[in-house]
C-alpha cells in the first residue's frame, strides 16, 4: 500500500495517540510506503507560528526517524491542486489531493470531505 499522511494524521502517529487499528497497522506495515508531504511541514510550521497548534520542533528528524519517506511539493503538483474542482478550501488539504492523484497514493486522513475528490482513503 502506498499511503500519504495528512497533517492531522502525522501529528497524531508522532504523538502516539488515537488511530484505527487499520490505520495503525498500515502506517507500521514495512512493506507499505508511507509518504509526508513538504505541504505538512509547511502547514505546521505556519500553524505553529500562529500559536494555533503544538507540535514538534524537529518535524523533519522526526519523519526520517519515522521511516517515512519525504514528498516534495512540485510545479505540476501545483498546478494539480490549482485546478481541483472548489469542494475544499484549504489549500494544504488541496495539494495533498493533489500530490494522491499525482503519485498514486491513498490519503491517511480523518477529514471525510476528502471523499468528494475520490481519491483514496484511510480513515483515521
Amino acid at each position: 500500500m502506498r499511503l500519504l499522511l495528512d497533517t492531522h494524521a502525522l501529528l497524531r502517529w508522532l504523538a502516539d495517540e488515537d488511530l484505527t487499528d487499520q490505520v495503525r497497522e498500515a502506517i507500521a506495515d514495512p512493506g507499505n510506503l508511507v509518504m509526508v508531504s513538504a505541504a505538512s511541514a509547511w502547514e505546521i510550521s505556519i500553524k505553529k507560528a500562529l500559536g494555533k497548534l503544538t507540535a514538534p520542533d524537529d518535524i523533519e528528524r522526526q519523519v526520517d526517524e519515522g521511516g517515512f519517506t519525504p514528498l516534495p511539493i512540485t510545479i505540476a503538483h501545483g498546478i494539480a491542486a490549482g485546478q481541483l474542482p472548489r469542494h475544499h478550501d484549504d489549500p494544504f488539504d488541496r495539494m495533498l489531493i493533489a500530490q494522491a492523484f499525482a503519485e498514486g497514493l491513498t490519503v491517511v486522513t480523518h477529514d471525510k470531505r476528502f471523499a468528494d475528490y475520490e481519491v483514496p482513503t484511510l480513515l483515521t
